[in-house]
């Protein structure tokens, strides 16, 4: 039966968000992930990015439905010609790494940092991350859809043998160890928080091969999901606690398929997310980048950077701003997203040796960066903090609020709504206790106020959620700031 993939999203509510499908995993029965597969196969096949014979990589976190999605997906790579070629459980970046080295399509099948009652499969062209202009030539394919291969509930009658998996990882620790050498971490006491990251194993394994001290923390056989945007309090005690108790000269974690990063320095204070890719981005001496709104301006305050490219949130926009600033001309150019999540577009050189691009997330590098920087420059990791100019970020969340609903209610924001930056003061003056100053929309609705601190709304890309971001002159202020607007936004449910 062929069926437009566009319907069957539809009639499925699994949606098609930021580089690939996301939803509740009851929804994401065998058919749909089957359909999502197949459609995302036949668009690569009509620009010329796949063809009937050819290996599709595929890999999946450690969420209790992400084997069977796999299985799904493998019939579907069948069912067009492909060959699937099973990478096993490892990060989203190492599988990311595979798929440009072999040139071949490759998808993972990830919820990222979101429970576990919802997964994901997010989508790798040949030639890098799938991008928003991409999204309506995948939506707009027609499925052929074998309906022999499943029962009335949507599930594969057969099982599907997914094979032994290749070796995805080697290459990927071997990127970061010889770029750095064997001796960059040595008198570094690390402790891992492990908790269910796809790889927190691997995170060991790099940081020991470089030298490092490394303890294992908080390992959990259930899945738990670790945010780095809004990093629960629970993380946020345990990392105190441990630092105290063991005198490590930092922590790392990484969120459930591991292309986002958390580090705390010495005293288990956890890095926001844009402060480590600044840091980042410092120690590699990067020439342009590239980051959404949402992240701190220390970035452009700091005067570290020739060129500063801000865009919407999500990784395909960090992608498609780091192509054209290649285009024009830009060299040593990266990204990073609010979330830690950094990219790297071009080759990067350092004397004889030579980091190669991964214009993806990646939540090893940064963690690496900052610790070689610590190391090298005989600073604690806070002392690196430290030396940025002094602003501070926070964000929350509401669960469980529609896209629809945020929507609707920050259009009283938006430019054609006649007096938008009236309608914020009026909805959170006594909030912010400052007015607007100046209203962006490139990425729901971002206001500066008068006093120079930043309000951000918008919807999650990932989840039914809306989220806040603050900015302020202190870390006490920003986290006020972010509750006293959380205060009215819980208004909004109603």
């Amino acid at each position: 039966m062929n069926q437009k993939l566009s319907a069957i999203i539809q009639e499925s509510e699994v949606a098609f968000g930021t580089s690939g499908a996301r939803g509740l995993v009851t929804r994401m029965t065998d058919q749909v992930c089957f359909a999502y597969t197949a459609g995302f196969l036949n668009y690569m096949r009509s620009i010329g990015l796949f063809e009937p014979g050819m290996a599709v990589a595929l890999a999946g976190d450690l969420r209790p439905s992400s084997p069977r999605i796999l299985r799904a997906c493998a019939a579907a790579i069948e069912s067009v010609g492909g060959k699937p070629l099973f990478c096993g459980y490892i990060p989203s970046p190492a599988l990311a790494l595979l798929g440009l080295e072999r040139k071949i399509p490759a998808l993972m099948v990830t919820g990222s940092h979101i429970p576990d009652d919802r997964n994901g499969i997010k989508f790798n062209r040949p030639d890098g991350e799938l991008l928003k202009s991409d999204e309506a030539g995948v939506l707009g394919q027609p499925v052929t859809m074998p309906m022999d291969l499943f029962d009335e509930a949507g599930m594969l009658r057969a099982a599907v043998d997914l094979g032994a998996p290749v070796d995805a990882v080697t290459t990927y620790i071997r990127r970061y160890v010889d770029f750095y050498g064997p001796a960059a971490l040595s008198g570094l006491k690390i402790g891992v928080y492990q908790h269910s990251a796809v790889g927190r194993d691997i995170m060991v394994d790099i940081l020991r091969e470089l030298g490092a001290e490394t303890l294992s923390l908080g390992r959990s056989e259930v899945f738990v999901p670790v945010d780095t945007e809004a990093i629960r309090p629970e993380d946020v005690q345990l990392a105190a606690d441990w630092a105290r108790e063991q005198h490590f000269d930092a922590i790392v974690s990484m969120d459930g398929d591991s292309d986002r990063p958390l580090l705390s320095d010495e005293h288990g204070q956890w890095l926001r997310g844009d402060i480590l890719g600044i840091l980042t981005a410092q120690s590699l001496a990067a020439e342009a980048v590239v980051t959404p709104v949402s992240s701190n301006t220390s970035l452009e305050k700091c005067g570290s950077f020739p060129q500063v490219v801000r865009t919407r949130i999500g990784s395909p926009y960090v992608v498609a701003a780091m192509t054209a600033a290649i285009e024009s001309g830009a060299t040593r150019v990266c990204g990073f997203e609010a979330n830690g999540g950094f990219l790297l577009a071009t080759d990067f050189t350092d004397g004889s040796k030579t980091l190669p691009a991964l214009p993806t997330r990646d939540a090893v590098l940064p963690i690496l960066a900052v610790l070689v920087a610590s190391k090298r420059q005989s600073k604690p990791v806070s002392a690196l903090v430290a030396a940025l100019p002094q602003r501070f970020t926070f964000s929350d969340r509401l669960k469980e609020f529609p896209t629809a609903l945020t929507s609707a209610r920050i259009a009283g924001f938006m430019p054609d709504s006649g007096d938008p930056r009236g309608a914020f003061d009026a909805a959170f003056g006594s909030a912010t206790e400052s007015p607007a100053r100046e209203l962006d929309w490139t990425d729901g609705v971002r206001v500066v106020l008068s006093n120079d601190e930043v309000v951000h709304l918008r919807p999650s890309g990932n989840a039914p959620e809306l989220r806040c971001y603050t900015e302020a002159a202190t870390r006490e202020r920003a986290v006020a700031l972010c509750a006293r607007v959380m205060a009215v936004l819980e208004t909004w449910r109603s």
